[in-house]
């Protein structure tokens, strides 16, 4: 089973992921970016699921952060904010994708396999 590490520091956008994923996947969960790193650096995820606006590190600051010894590993990122050009800061960034809230849950399903290599 592969593994997901879930960064959300919202609970009710935390409920909704571990809901969807939780028969699928086992899961890890961090509620900051810093919390995050150390997820990460300490265990083996397979995916990351990382929200942008997060306390301690912003998302966009662990990605980096993770991505320095982890460099292969995939990270969506996760935000409410759609406006022109989050999408092209986050790939800047080092995510390897990038998804809005609320989420689509067909379209995380198939960047999850996509990802995964389901």
């Amino acid at each position: 089973m592969k593994t997901i590490l879930i960064v959300e520091d919202m609970d009710m956008n935390l409920d909704l992921l571990v809901q969807l994923l939780e028969e699928e996947y086992v899961l890890l969960i961090a509620r900051d970016g810093a919390e995050a790193v150390q997820m990460a650096l300490n265990n083996q995820p397979d995916l990351i699921l990382m929200d942008i606006g997060l306390p301690i590190l912003d998302g966009y600051e662990a990605t980096k952060q993770i991505h320095k010894q982890k460099p292969g590993l995939p990270v969506i990122g996760l935000s409410a904010h759609a406006m022109q050009g989050d999408a092209e800061k986050a790939l800047q960034y080092g995510f390897t994708d990038y998804l809005t809230k609320p989420l689509d849950e067909s379209l995380l399903a198939t960047k999850l396999r996509e990802y995964l290599g389901e």
